[in-house]
């Protein structure tokens, strides 16, 4: 029996002095769906990408973990709006531009 109070005392103790989680909180404004941009969806292929969209502006070589698969590489193509990211072969995000970031 004391063993499992020294348990709870030990336990109760931690939580308090471990004190309140925080976090940082990142608000942003989705700037995809107020703008009449087309971009590529979430899913399509850098061939499907590629064929519907044309060549981007600019091309960025995949950063990643070396063989980490919890980490897959991560590409950018940058178009004259906004910028594709990848990972691995598939569209993750496309996020347009805001006009005064030019």
């Amino acid at each position: 029996m004391n063993s499992i109070r020294s348990v709870v005392i030990a336990l109760s103790l931690g939580i308090i002095l471990a004190g309140p989680a925080s976090a940082d909180v990142l608000l942003m404004e989705n700037v995809q769906s107020a703008s009449s941009v087309q971009t590529p969806r979430k899913g399509m292929n850098m061939h499907s990408v590629r064929n519907s969209f044309g060549n981007p502006v600019k091309e960025y070589p995949a950063v990643s973990t070396t063989g980490n698969p919890l980490h897959p590489p991560i590409t950018r193509w940058d178009y004259q709006d906004y910028s594709v990211f990848f990972e691995n072969d598939l569209v993750l995000h496309s996020v347009v531009r805001r006009a005064d970031a030019n």
